[in-house]
């Protein structure tokens, strides 16, 4: 199939809004064909949205791809809201589009904060799951939050944090996690937007192995919409991903026989490799692969190759 075919057949054939609980609409969209084999993707984030190189992880040849936008993310609405917004929330509506389509059991593929829903989803149900995909693995767990936005910095790019740091009030710098969550929780555009921007410029930073700025810009906007992922991260992290303690290890027993696939770059800053180490180990038959050299992204070297691979040799086994 030439590139342009390749591409026309990524265009949605179906897009819905579909109404779920508390007032959220969310949008669904299927690619390549309709009778293929079911596949779910889980955006990151929590708040990025889906976008279109998500849809090239499939073979449209092969593959009913189902993309959403998650609760207050991207097309869905209403924008940013965070009431009824829970992990238990993002669950039920993934078993909701399944029964949509009917699919009897689907591929589900994610990565970072959609490696945490893949896995409490098919927790919940693991019947209904063909097999996971996952890059980046965050079990969701205080630890890995501190690691990710305060250890990992510290100690590998000092003079980032140091950065993140001086941008709060200096009264605020003794526990910035909680002071960064109260400001881009706070109901104030004047207070939410500035803290928006300073945290997707610090995570943009530590998400690639060579990053194209190292430090904040000297002036971060003010005014506008903030970026959403910030302040969506803020709502779950603040409450502990809205999990029990260390929960999708202790439940991982349940995954048994589902296939399963944990790729892995080797410096990734925001999603440590002891993460997916403890999975495939907690994870009776999961494969890892460790990428490297590569960061936290996918668009980082071999990460997206590996996935579409796993994802191609997993659909022959269907």
């Amino acid at each position: 199939m030439s590139t342009d075919a390749v591409s026309a057949a990524l265009v949605p054939f179906e897009t819905h809004m579909l109404d779920v609980d508390g007032g959220h609409r969310v949008y669904v969209e299927r690619v390549g064909r309709p009778e293929g084999i079911p596949a779910i993707f889980l955006h990151g984030g929590p708040g990025s949205g889906c976008h279109a190189p998500h849809r090239e992880l499939f073979d449209p040849n092969r593959y009913c791809a189902t993309l959403f936008d998650q609760r207050g993310a991207g097309r869905s609405t209403p924008w940013l809201e965070l009431k009824t917004n829970t992990t238990e929330h993002l669950t039920a509506d993934i078993e909701r589009i399944r029964e949509l389509f009917g699919y009897e059991r689907m591929l589900l593929v994610g990565g970072s904060w959609g490696s945490t829903l893949a896995l409490a989803y098919a927790q919940r149900h693991p019947e209904r799951v063909a097999g996971i995909i996952m890059r980046a693995i965050f079990l969701g767990t205080p630890r890995e939050v501190e690691w990710a936005f305060i250890d990992g910095p510290r100690t590998f790019r000092p003079e980032l944090y140091a950065q993140f740091l001086a941008w709060l009030p200096e009264r605020e710098r003794a526990d910035p996690l909680s002071s960064y969550y109260k400001r881009l929780l706070d109901p104030e555009p004047q207070i939410h937007v500035p803290a928006a921007w300073a945290w997707h410029h610090y995570e943009r930073a530590l998400s690639e192995l060579q990053p194209q700025r190292t430090t904040l810009p000297a002036d971060i906007r003010t005014t506008g919409k903030p970026p959403p992922t910030a302040i969506m991260e803020a709502h779950y992290l603040s409450h502990d991903c809205f999990l029990g303690p260390d929960q999708l290890i202790a439940d991982a027993g349940r995954l048994a026989g589902i296939p399963g696939v944990i790729i892995q770059s080797r410096y990734d800053l925001l999603c440590p490799p002891v993460s997916a180490q403890r999975l495939h180990e907690a994870w009776p038959g999961s494969k890892l692969t460790f990428i490297e050299p590569a960061g936290h992204a996918m668009s980082e070297p071999g990460v997206k190759a590996a996935m579409i691979a796993a994802i191609e040799r997993i659909g022959r086994e269907e």
